[in-house]
């Protein structure tokens, strides 16, 4: 489902309960989609994965790729992600995991160490990516 006003649209699944927080999982706007950090959750029922890291993180990179897809875009127009891991001791696992999941595309990417995450996880993925075809039809470029 998206909603829009004039300059951004914003990006909600049909089929899956909203987030319970003053957000959404994704917004388009000029072109670009903005996705909001995703935990290893299913997003149909919104109950956390909380098992190996491995999973966790191929979970919530599938969530990402969820929000691109329902924007118009996907992995391999990612530009940039930021990656929070709970513990700096994942972070070679997180890594092997994020790169079997991406392949050859390598867009920018920051690691920020955190202490805790939500629903006791240990990953959030947020993430910028180009849409695909460029601008968003019915949504105001700026620019002009």
């Amino acid at each position: 489902m998206i909603k829009e006003n004039l300059f951004v649209k914003e990006i909600y699944f049909d089929n899956a309960p909203k987030p319970t927080g003053h957000y959404a999982p994704g917004v388009v706007h000029n072109g670009m989609v903005y996705v909001s950090g995703q935990l290893p959750v299913d997003l149909k029922t919104r109950e956390p994965f909380t098992g190996a890291i491995e999973g966790q993180t191929e979970l919530a990179l599938l969530n990402v790729e969820a929000v691109l897809e329902e924007a118009g875009s996907d992995l391999d127009h990612v530009v940039q992600m930021t990656i929070y891991v709970s513990d700096m001791e994942l972070w070679s696992r997180v890594n092997e995991t994020y790169a079997k999941v991406m392949g050859e595309h390598r867009p920018a990417r920051a690691i920020v160490p955190v202490k805790d995450l939500h629903f006791g996880t240990k990953v959030e993925i947020q993430a910028i990516a180009a849409v695909k075809g460029g601008l968003t039809p019915g949504v105001a470029d700026i620019t002009e």
